[in-house]
């Protein structure tokens, strides 16, 4: 069995955006060289997350206008995690319903997705560098 580690790096100068990284993840598993496996894919920062969904604006609007109405920024001080200094508890909420990772097929060399299904990086405690695995194995 083959297995491959890639690292992508970003860095969304706003505080929240959403990027699609399909591209990325189909150019690993090209130099993975797996025909048959699976794609784990997964943000390694608690305020970022790796999720399925469709490449559509006013979707990711949605997005954006749904999460903040679940777990808003402001007031900052509504949080007893933004007592240590930060103000990001509203960051760790977004990620935690936006979820962590995604694992995807590998069929003949290719992600095995449904119509529309793309992979997408979502920041929501932006300004500084992250990183997202991309984790390959298979044959």
């Amino acid at each position: 069995m083959k297995s491959h580690r890639k690292e992508l790096w970003f860095n969304v100068p706003g505080r929240r955006g959403f990027i699609n990284i399909t591209p990325q993840v189909e150019q690993a598993i090209r130099e993975s060289g797996v025909r048959e496996g699976l794609a784990l894919v997964n943000a390694m920062h608690i305020t970022a997350s790796v999720f399925i969904n469709d490449d559509e604006n006013g979707l990711h609007h949605d997005y954006e206008v749904w999460l903040e109405k679940l777990a808003p920024h402001e007031p900052v001080s509504g949080y007893w995690h933004n007592r240590t200094g930060e103000d990001n508890a509203d960051a760790h909420m977004k990620r935690q319903v936006m979820g962590r990772e995604v694992v995807v097929a590998i069929t003949d060399g290719r992600l095995d997705f449904g119509p529309w299904e793309q992979i997408f990086y979502g920041e929501f405690d932006g300004g500084r560098r992250k990183r997202v695995l991309v984790k390959i194995i298979g044959e």
